[in-house]
């Protein structure tokens, strides 16, 4: 299987621009936050020279902000075929983009300025022509606001289609170890999964981000997920020098997931979501080194009564939390 990969972002933004600048027929492409002045420009010189360039953005936030609007007025204005994603979607939080038909490109990064610099993200390029030709008719299918039906011999984990019975699958075949990054833990299906993989043995290790960055109404889900997998054996950490932003799996060291998909229950039911599964052996290799690398560079996230309380005051959230997570400092509880 032809897989290759990108590591941000220590791979800069130079392969995608060289990538845009080396298109000679299509381009599609679709983005959550499409923001970042290099690859608009980039998208408006393919457009010029005669590329057929298609690009579906995400129209807002969940809290209503509209981002990508001077990047849908610049494109637009320059003649690009410039479209809301499919309303059928709570949001289009897909990143991906296909190249002349051959190439895809599947991502956990925006494409904004912060995503290509100063984020843990990763995108998996394939030349695979059955996950390319996926891309492209899932791609109309949205474009046109028509049914979408996955192929099952597909690599492509989509959702809401089937990407929750596609990620658990891949938990329950772990042996030895798994090695996650992702931003949010919150689906109770794929807790229950992790939470199986740590009592048949496997060696559970987790990449999060601290509980301040939670929205208020996900507290209950995000620090109890963390806790619960904390709690029956799994190491949990974050980031010291990078933002994580990246949604990975690394299994046995052997096979990986990388996309879009936060481990959420609204990634799963109400987004249009995009990653891929590989096993090609240079991709994995490049994982193992990063996460490891990602895992030094990281400390314990700590999920004691006192230290959720302490993070959650950087938001001012200390108060409300500690009623709303059942925390009580005044007794003794168990620290992680």
């Amino acid at each position: 299987m032809s897989h290759s990969l990108l590591v941000f972002p220590d791979d800069t933004a130079k392969p995608l621009l060289d990538a845009l600048a080396a298109a000679t027929q299509s381009l599609n492409i679709r983005m959550f936050l499409f923001t970042d002045p290099s690859l608009v420009e980039a998208v408006k010189a393919a457009h010029q020279r005669g590329v057929r360039v298609r690009v579906m953005l995400n129209p807002q936030r969940r809290d209503g902000s509209a981002e990508n609007e001077e990047t849908r007025r610049i494109l637009a204005d320059a003649g690009v075929e410039v479209r809301d994603s499919s309303p059928k979607f709570a949001l289009t939080h897909q990143k991906s983009m296909v190249i002349d038909g051959a190439t895809g490109y599947v991502e956990s990064l925006n494409w904004e300025t912060r995503d290509l610099t100063r984020t843990r993200d990763y995108a998996v390029l394939t030349t695979h022509r059955v996950e390319v030709t996926e891309m492209i008719r899932c791609f109309d299918a949205d474009w046109n606001q028509q049914p979408f039906k996955p192929d099952p011999a597909s690599r492509l984990i989509w959702c809401p289609n089937n990407g929750r019975s596609r990620i658990a699958g891949f938990i329950d075949s772990a042996k030895h170890t798994l090695w996650l990054q992702n931003e949010r833990y919150q689906d109770t299906v794929i807790i229950e999964r992790l939470v199986q993989a740590i009592e048949r043995g496997v060696k559970v290790h987790i990449m999060a981000r601290p509980p301040h960055v939670l929205s208020k109404g996900k507290l209950i889900e995000g620090v109890g997920g963390l806790r619960i997998m904390r709690d029956v054996g799994a190491k949990v950490h974050q980031l010291k020098h990078l933002t994580l932003h990246g949604k990975m799996i690394l299994a046995d060291e052997a096979r990986a997931v990388i996309g879009s998909i936060n481990l959420s229950p609204g990634s799963f039911d109400e987004r249009r979501e995009l990653a891929i599964e590989t096993d090609a052996h240079h991709v994995v290799q490049r994982l193992k080194e990063v996460t490891r690398l990602d895992w030094d560079n990281s400390e314990p996230l700590d999920l004691s009564d006192e230290g959720v309380l302490k993070d959650l005051q950087k938001r001012h959230l200390g108060h409300a939390a500690k009623k709303k997570l059942a925390l009580d400092v005044k007794h003794h509880r168990k620290k992680g």
